[in-house]
């Protein structure tokens, strides 16, 4: 039976009351038979090199791998993936480069084929160990409350998708190509769907103006320091809980745990926001 995330309470809250707990959580999620089972049985496989056709049809190891990635439940797309890893293979290609998914490109890099097989290094194996284990614990706590799962993501992602020796543009795509990501910025930003049908260098072009508006920082990377995360998330949670009525606070009241809480947001941003809030 696999350790089932404690989440007592949903919103904010719930997040700080997940994060105070996490370690303990992951050692009770990671000491499961299932979990202990599956990165077993990973490194057992992965300790010697293996024919790319292997690989692909065991559907175990497959599931496991992808699950490293967060692109658990996608073993399913075996032509899919097996274009991605033969893309990887030809030097050629322009594919991996054009695919706005960073989850994909990273697993096509790490599990590249050379003559037919696929060879992974000690401490790789290792790491994508722990990596299984992480991401396994974020789907379970999605199976809990979905919102703290996307918490988790951005949490674990912000930090790589930006980073300081990349242009914003670059940044920027690459977070509006991380889907979980993506969802937390247009719910703390209140972004309307119909933002999806921009093309995506005008989305990129707002989400820059919006991020750096009200986080109050002065350039993308900046999303990468553990205040400003917590601020995103904070937010986050705030704006899901007024647009879904799950907060049993008035809006006003929200309002004002935004204004005294969030020394980060900016006093301008957060009295705007607070003013948009009690108005509406």
């Amino acid at each position: 039976m696999v350790y089932q995330p404690v989440i007592p309470i949903t919103g904010y809250g719930g997040w700080k009351f997940l994060e105070s707990t996490l370690e303990k959580q992951m050692e009770g999620f990671t000491d499961s038979a299932s979990i202990k089972n599956d990165r077993e049985y990973f490194q057992e496989k992965m300790s010697s090199p293996i024919a790319m056709e292997d690989f692909l049809s065991d559907k175990r190891l497959l599931r496991i791998s992808l699950t490293a990635f967060d692109l658990g439940g996608e073993e399913w797309k075996v032509g899919y993936i097996r274009h991605v890893m033969d893309e990887q293979a030809d030097p050629d290609s322009t594919f991996l480069t054009r695919l706005n998914n960073q989850a994909y490109k990273d697993f096509a890099s790490t599990f590249a084929v050379s003559e037919g097989k696929i060879s992974l290094s000690a401490d790789k194996i290792s790491t994508l160990s722990d990596n299984f284990e992480l991401a396994s614990f974020r789907s379970a706590v999605g199976d809990v409350d979905n919102n703290m799962k996307l918490s988790l993501n951005f949490q674990a992602k912000i930090g790589d998708l930006v980073r300081e020796e990349s242009s914003d543009s670059a940044n920027l795509y690459r977070i509006l190509g991380d889907v979980p990501t993506r969802t937390v910025f247009e719910t703390a930003l209140n972004l309307p769907t119909s933002w999806q049908q921009l093309d995506v260098d005008q989305q990129a072009d707002i989400l820059k103006e919006r991020v750096l508006s009200v986080f109050s920082i002065s350039k993308i990377t900046d999303l990468a320091n553990e205040d400003v995360m917590d601020k995103v998330i904070q937010r986050f949670h705030t704006m899901d809980s007024i647009a879904n009525g799950q907060s049993s606070l008035s809006s006003g009241s929200v309002a004002l745990t935004l204004l005294n809480n969030a020394a980060g947001f900016g006093s301008t941003a957060s009295q705007n926001l607070f003013l948009s809030i009690v108005s509406s």
